[in-house]
C-alpha cells in the first residue's frame, strides 16, 4: 500500500506542472503538502474562534471586525487547500478566484483596521483597568458610607422630633403637678399623671420598634401554632378593620409549628391589619391565610434565608396598592405615606426586623390599583409530640400580690435608682431584699451561701455581666429562679438556655408587671416537680 502510495506521488505523469518543479527535490513535495495542510487546518480554526466570542459576547463594539477577520483568514485557508490540491491536480483557475477574493477581503480588513487603530490605541491598558477598578471600587465604598449617614441622619432626625415631642409632654407634665402640689391640689394631679404614663408608654413602644428594626430587641420565643394565634386575634382584628371591611381567614393548612415571640407576631399582623384599613378607604377584604411551605433555594428572595420547611402567613388586601418607587422604601424607618401625624413610619421595618430575627424573611407584592399582598415566612418545626399548654402570668396589682412568705431576693442592677425602685416595690409587698450594684458584688453573694428564694439581675452590668451571674447561679444553686430584666442586650441571650425557673422582663415595666413575674416564679419554685 505504501509502495501505491509513493508511486502515486512521486509519478511524474500524474504530477501537475506545480508539482513537476518539485521533482528534482521529492522531499519538497512532503515539505509543501504537510506545511499548506497545516496552516489550512490552523486557518479554519481561527475563524471557529472568532465566531464563538462574536456570537458569546455580544456586548463587543467591534463584533462587525470579528466577522471581516473571520471571512479574511477563512479565505486564506482556502488557498492553502489549493496550494496542496494542485501538486496533484491542475486547479489554477478555481485557485485565481479564490486569490482574488482574499485579495478584495484583505483589501477592506486593511481599511477597516487603519480607521478603527485610534479607537484600539485608546483601550486602556491592564495596569490602567485595575487603577480605575479600584477607584470605582472607593467611590462605591464613598457612596455607600455617605448613604448610610443619610439614613442615620434620617433616623436620628426622626427619633429626636418624637423623643422631643414625648419629653415636651413629660417636661410640661411635670411642671403642671409640682404646681398642683404647690397650691394644695395634689388631687387634680392625675391628669397630668396620666399624661406622662402615655408618653412612657409611647417612648417604650418607639424604642421597641427601633430594636425591631435593627434586629436587636429581646424576643421571647416560644413553639406556637400559627392558625391558632390568628384564631385568637380574630374579634380585635375584626374590631380594628370595621364593618365596612370583610375580614377573610383561611387557615387550617397548616401542620408546623413556628418559635417566635407571640406578642411580637400579634403586634406585626395587627400592624399589617391597620395598613390594610388605611388602604382600603371604601372598604374591601383582608384575607389572612396561612400555609405549609417547602422552599428550595432558588425560590428564596432573601440571600440569609436558609432552604427548609416554612410557615407562611400571607396578609392580603384589595386596596390602593403602591408604586414601584413606594415599594422600594417600604422598610426604611421613619418612611410613610401617610398624613402628618397618622403614622411613625416603623411598622413595616418592625415587622422586618422580628421576621428576620427569628430566621424567617418577608415579601411584599403590591401595584396601583391591585393591592397589596405581605407574605410572612418563619421556619417551621414538626409539632411536638406531647403539646403542653404555655400560659402568661396574669398582670396583677402590686396593692394585692403578696408573697405566701418573706422570700428573700437578691437585686443585681448598676443603675442606682432603678435598683431603689424595685428594691422599694418588692420591700412594700413583704419581701426581704439583698441588693448589689455590679455582678462582681452579686456573685460574692451568690458564693457566700446566704439563703435566696429569687434572683433578680439587669444584663448589662459592669464587670461580670448579668448573663454569666445567671448561669453561674444556675451552678450554685440549679432550683433557683432567676428574672432577667434588660432594655437592650443584642445577642447576649442566645447564650444562655433559659430553663422553666428562668424568665426574661423588657424595661421599662411597671411594677405592677414586675410583681406578676416575680409571684410566678415564686409559685412555680414551690409547686411540686
Amino acid at each position: 500500500m505504501l509502495s501505491a502510495l509513493s508511486e502515486w506521488l512521486f509519478n511524474t505523469s500524474g504530477l501537475s506542472p506545480h508539482g513537476f518543479c518539485l521533482l528534482w527535490e521529492p522531499g519538497l513535495i512532503w515539505l509543501y503538502a504537510i506545511s499548506d495542510a497545516a496552516i489550512a487546518l490552523a486557518y479554519y480554526s481561527i475563524p471557529l474562534t472568532l465566531i464563538i466570542i462574536g456570537r458569546r459576547r455580544s456586548d463587543l463594539v467591534f463584533r462587525p471586525m470579528l466577522w471581516l477577520f473571520a471571512v479574511f483568514i477563512l479565505l486564506c485557508g482556502t488557498t492553502h487547500w489549493l496550494d496542496l490540491a494542485t501538486l496533484w491536480t491542475p486547479l489554477y483557475g478555481l485557485q485565481g478566484l479564490v486569490k482574488a477574493a482574499t485579495g478584495i477581503a484583505s483589501i477592506f480588513t486593511t481599511i477597516a483596521l487603519w480607521l478603527s487603530l485610534p479607537y484600539f490605541l485608546s483601550f486602556p491598558s491592564i495596569a490602567q483597568m485595575r487603577r480605575a477598578n479600584e477607584a470605582l471600587l472607593a467611590s462605591e465604598e464613598r457612596l455607600a458610607q455617605a448613604q448610610k449617614m443619610e439614613a442615620v441622619g434620617q433616623l436620628a432626625g426622626g427619633i429626636a422630633h418624637d423623643f422631643n415631642n414625648l419629653l415636651q409632654v413629660i417636661t410640661v407634665s411635670l411642671t403642671v403637678i409640682e404646681r398642683q402640689v404647690a397650691r394644695g391640689r395634689a388631687n387634680e394631679t392625675k391628669p397630668a399623671i396620666d399624661s406622662i404614663r402615655k408618653a412612657s408608654q409611647t417612648a417604650s413602644s418607639l424604642i421597641n420598634r427601633m430594636l425591631a428594626f435593627s434586629l436587636r430587641q429581646t424576643l421571647l420565643p416560644r413553639v406556637i401554632e400559627a392558625d391558632k394565634l390568628v384564631v385568637g386575634m380574630e374579634d380585635m382584628l375584626r374590631r380594628t378593620l370595621g364593618p365596612e371591611i370583610e375580614l377573610d381567614l383561611r387557615l387550617g393548612r397548616c401542620r408546623w409549628r413556628v418559635s417566635c415571640d407571640p406578642a411580637q407576631l400579634e403586634s406585626a399582623l395587627l400592624n399589617l391589619a391597620i395598613n390594610a384599613r388605611d388602604a382600603m378607604p371604601r372598604g374591601g377584604v383582608l384575607g389572612i391565610a396561612t400555609a405549609d411551605r417547602k422552599l428550595a433555594a432558588d425560590q428564596l428572595t432573601d440571600p440569609d434565608a436558609r432552604p427548609g420547611d416554612y410557615v407562611e402567613i400571607d396578609v392580603t388586601d384589595n386596596g390602593l396598592g403602591m408604586s414601584r418607587d413606594v415599594l422600594s422604601r417600604v422598610f426604611e424607618p421613619f418612611f410613610t405615606t401617610k398624613p402628618t401625624g397618622q403614622g411613625t413610619g416603623l411598622g413595616l421595618p418592625q415587622i422586618y426586623g422580628f421576621v428576620k430575627q427569628s430566621g424567617g424573611f418577608v415579601r411584599i407584592e403590591s401595584s396601583p390599583g391591585q393591592g397589596t399582598s405581605v407574605r410572612i415566612y418563619l421556619p417551621g418545626h414538626e409539632p411536638p409530640a406531647n403539646p403542653a399548654a404555655e400560659d402568661r402570668p396574669a398582670v396583677e396589682s402590686i396593692d394585692s400580690a403578696g408573697p405566701a412568705h418573706r422570700a428573700k431576693t437578691l437585686i443585681v442592677e448598676d443603675e442606682t435608682e432603678v435598683r431603689s425602685q424595685i428594691a422599694d416595690a418588692l420591700t412594700d409587698i413583704g419581701y426581704t431584699v439583698l441588693e448589689a450594684g455590679d455582678g462582681t458584688a452579686g456573685l460574692r453573694v451568690l458564693e457566700s451561701g446566704e439563703p435566696l428564694d429569687l434572683l433578680i439581675t439587669d444584663v448589662g452590668l459592669p464587670g461580670l455581666s448579668g448573663i454569666r451571674l445567671a448561669e453561674a447561679a444556675r451552678v450554685w444553686r440549679p432550683d433557683l429562679p432567676i428574672l432577667i430584666i434588660t432594655g437592650y442586650v443584642g445577642k447576649s441571650l442566645e447564650t444562655l438556655r433559659l430553663a422553666p425557673n428562668i424568665e426574661v422582663l423588657r424595661k421599662p415595666f411597671t411594677l405592677d408587671e414586675l410583681a406578676a413575674r416575680v409571684q410566678a416564679l415564686l409559685k412555680g419554685a414551690a409547686s411540686p416537680r
